[in-house]
């Protein structure tokens, strides 16, 4: 990957399709389905834009009115966006969706008033959004996103590619323990080292190559990108720049955080409110299994220059090698 241009390797990339969710569950290459962390049904997303449901961190009584988003998280899957989603929902200015609408992706074809109508109502001056991963590794999603509105925010929350694939691996594991082992899968042949990045827990770590599509659509101004690492580390540093980003005052700050050494995540809390801090539900932080060193040495060495390419695209250095060379 490091030897071809980037335009040469990229195209090649972006005219291969690649199924949401789809992972490779056996040598023979076969594709199957992988359900999504929040797999929404019709019935889910009827009730999420039902009068009274709770489509937002405010309390705010059924008035206002039902409007297409204005911003959206769409990506990446195992990055943080559920963290992201819910920290800026505490926002009084920010009504979100809590389930994934996956409009863009796989419900497209039930129309713009359908997408509409899964939206909890708005008043003047609050931001509508919601956030559904998969988009960042649909090709149609720019496209289809810019025609619906030119001027929408995106936001990306991006993580070290190698813990996000195994991230990913680990989430399918507990859903398929029969699946085979992360080595065997990560490799098209192990014994020449040649990474399998047709199978997507990999592949969604190409940032750089997912990135281009949607440049064509969007100016790098209208896109924030969020590291998933500083979302644990320093929730209240990158909810401002997400908040600045949103054009909103900075509300949701240090006081809404709480760490939670258990989980190895931060908490939410009400900052007037005594009650007990809300976490991330039981799916989250899951122990990682042990990953051959090897493997983990062979996957840093084919993300790096992704990497480098990405940090270029983005003017932002996540310093996942740095990170790396540290442990």
């Amino acid at each position: 990957a490091s030897n071809g241009s980037r335009e040469g390797v990229a195209g090649a990339w972006l005219r291969t399709p690649l199924a949401p969710g789809e992972v490779i569950t056996a040598q023979s290459g076969a594709f199957e389905r992988d359900p999504q962390e929040s797999s929404t049904t019709d019935e889910e997303l009827s009730r999420a834009g039902s009068p009274g449901s709770r489509g937002g961190g405010s309390t705010t009584p059924d008035y206002g009115e039902k409007r297409l988003p204005q911003a959206l998280i769409i990506g990446v899957k195992k990055g943080g966006t559920r963290a992201l989603l819910e920290a800026i929902r505490a926002h009084p200015d920010v009504r979100a969706v809590g389930t994934e609408p996956h409009f863009f992706d796989r419900n497209y074809e039930k129309g713009l008033e359908w997408y509409r109508n899964v939206m909890p109502k708005t008043l003047d001056g609050q931001i509508t959004m919601e956030k559904t991963p998969s988009y960042f590794v649909t090709n149609e999603a720019p496209r289809r996103i810019h025609s619906m509105a030119k001027d929408t925010k995106l936001i990306v929350v991006v993580r070290n590619p190698v813990t996000r694939a195994i991230s990913d691996y680990t989430q399918t594991l507990s859903k398929k323990p029969e699946i085979p082992t992360f080595e065997v899968l990560a490799f098209k042949n192990r014994t020449l080292g040649l990474i399998d990045a047709s199978w997507s827990a990999i592949r969604i770590g190409i940032y750089a190559l997912h990135l281009e599509n949607w440049l064509q659509y969007f100016p790098l101004s209208q896109i924030l990108f969020v590291s998933g690492e500083r979302l644990i580390t320093d929730p209240a540093g990158e909810m401002a720049k997400v908040q600045d980003f949103l054009g909103l005052k900075r509300i949701v700050t240090e006081k809404h955080f709480y760490f939670n050494k258990t989980k190895g995540f931060p908490c939410l809390k009400k900052p007037e409110d005594s009650s007990a801090p809300r976490c991330l539900g039981k799916s989250k932080g899951r122990t990682h299994p042990k990953i051959d060193p090897d493997v983990i040495h062979r996957l840093r060495k084919f993300y790096k220059p992704f990497n480098v390419m990405f940090y270029q695209m983005t003017g932002q250095d996540f310093q996942w090698e740095q990170e790396e060379s540290d442990k």
